[in-house]
């Protein structure tokens, strides 16, 4: 954990050298800071979010909670700054060519970088849209067509999100009418302390099949078991790699977040779907991040609900995103299992969008052939 820690300090630290080792050839931030006075704002912005951390984990949340919003939106924007200076760097070779133009080229890169900032702002606060998909699965029973399941990942309460957006969340869910709503992972963001005094509000969460969890990363980061605790005194059922009945010849398997157990994944996958009870039917698989496919459809999953990867969030970070995980967003055919990842309906770290809004995903079952070897429900 240290060792991710102090990388994560560093590649920040970077961001924040690169950038304001550029800054210092605009000229409108010439005039009005000093080199002295510039690197020492860079030393203050890079400090923001370490700061902001250890005062809460400190219980100061009066002086940590807002520190920590002001941060992660600084977070956001050093991104886009980074992003928008580093794609001149191949244009004039690093500052080698059209030395004239430099200073406009890059006062142009600031201003692209501020705008798309405040679009990103807009984009993060947004209520998340509604994706609605038809999903056929084979062995699913006749009398379960047109079942629907309203999923939501990614919520992310705690730091950016509080009572007025859980709430609204909720009457968006309601507002589907889905026989059960399935919560993917990372409903707490850091601290499940932060989370506890919104249970009065997640207790109202409900559907006629119930509201069923499983563990994200964040999940375990914000409190471990007390953050399973939560879940169930809200009334959900967390599934930790288990198998459950959601409906007859309908099986919800659940595994805590697989991102954490990278080399032991397909293990933890085999294991949980080989718990299915036996006979015919369809099987469902939750898991946070998208991984481990192959062997979830090698074992018998029919479909498989992610979440984590939030198509990116900020563009274009997606693409760093993407490399690490080629089930990216939406809809996929992994060895005959279909695969859908969501975008999430919140956001992580800064609270921010850049064209990949938020969603909550609408599915329809629809009754499909037999899966070989099995014989259709009736």
């Amino acid at each position: 954990m240290w060792r991710f820690i102090l990388s994560a300090l560093i590649i920040w630290a970077g961001l924040h050298a690169y950038v304001f080792w550029r800054l210092g050839s605009i000229p409108l931030v010439a005039r009005h800071l000093s080199p002295l006075r510039r690197w020492l704002l860079a030393a203050l912005l890079w400090a923001s979010f370490p700061l902001a951390r250890w005062l809460t984990h400190r219980h100061l949340d009066a002086l940590g909670v807002p520190l920590e919003f002001a941060a992660n939106i600084w977070m956001g924007t050093l991104f886009l700054l980074f992003s928008t200076l580093l794609a001149l760097e191949p244009l004039t070779l690093g500052g080698w060519l059209f030395r004239r133009a430099i200073p406009t080229l890059r006062t142009t890169a600031v201003a692209v970088a501020l705008t798309l900032a405040g679009v990103a702002l807009v984009q993060g606060l947004r209520a998340p849209t509604i994706q609605a998909e038809e999903i056929t699965l084979p062995g699913l029973p006749p009398a379960l067509d047109g079942l629907t399941l309203a999923t939501i990942s990614d919520l992310h309460l705690g730091t950016t999100h509080h009572e007025a957006w859980l709430r609204a969340r909720i009457d968006q869910l309601h507002t589907l009418q889905a026989d059960a709503i399935l919560v993917v992972g990372d409903l707490v963001d850091s601290d499940v302390r932060r989370v506890e005094p919104l249970l009065p509000i997640l207790k109202t969460l409900h559907a006629p099949l119930g509201v069923w969890a499983v563990y994200g990363n964040h999940d375990t980061f914000g409190g471990g078991e007390r953050t399973a605790e939560l879940i169930r005194a809200a009334g959900f059922r967390l599934l930790r790699d288990e198998c459950a009945p959601l409906a007859p010849g309908l099986t919800l398997a659940g595994v805590d977040d697989l991102g954490l157990r990278r080399h032991t994944a397909a293990d933890a996958v085999t294991r949980t779907l080989s718990g299915r009870p036996a006979g015919d039917g369809a099987t469902i698989l939750l898991s946070h991040t998208p991984m481990a496919a192959e062997t979830a459809a090698t074992h018998g999953a029919q479909l498989m609900l992610s979440g984590h990867t939030h198509a990116g969030q900020l563009w274009p970070f997606g693409e760093l995103v993407r490399l690490v995980h080629p089930l990216f967003h939406g809809r996929y055919n992994v060895a005959g299992m279909q695969v859908y990842v969501s975008r999430g309906a919140g956001t992580w770290g800064p609270p921010m969008r850049l064209w990949q809004p938020g969603e909550i995903v609408l599915l329809r079952l629809r009754t499909g052939h037999p899966m070989p070897g099995t014989a259709q429900a009736q």
